[in-house]
């Protein structure tokens, strides 16, 4: 359910923001491996992903970086391209969406090791770089 920035605001200076259950994890899709045991790192970028901040509910603009070596199963392009879409109104912290990510895709590709990184836009005079790996 979304919820609104700043209730004393006017309803048109008001900012919807969707709580983490928008997060569209469970249309995450893999394919089957056909070279298990091949040293094959996979690469997957993107410079299209937006969330806001939940405190603002200004939006964040930011390139995410995909590593991964798949052991068993393949990340489906589309439907990361949906659950990164699903992030587009969800209020969630710069720190908290790259570890969310992590979480989600580690657990639907089992890979042997995953890492990402989210380089976010600069805003208020900021540049903010999480990375997150798998294991630790």
């Amino acid at each position: 359910m979304a919820k609104l920035i700043d209730a004393e605001a006017p309803a048109e200076r008001r900012l919807p923001i969707d709580g983490y259950e928008a997060i569209a994890a469970g249309g995450l899709e893999t394919f089957p491996f056909e070279s298990p045991g091949t040293a094959l790192t996979v690469d997957i970028s993107t410079d299209e992903f937006t969330a806001v901040c939940p405190w603002s509910g200004l939006p964040d603009f930011g390139t995410v970086t995909i590593r991964y070596l798949p052991k068993a199963k393949v990340l489906e392009l589309k439907s990361l391209k949906l659950y990164f879409l699903s992030y587009r109104s969800v209020g969630i912290y710069q720190e908290h969406a790259v570890t969310r990510m992590l979480d989600d895709l580690v657990k639907v590709v089992e890979p042997q090791w995953m890492e990402i990184v989210l380089d976010y836009k600069v805003r208020g005079g900021l540049h903010t770089v999480c990375k997150v790996r798998w294991p630790q």
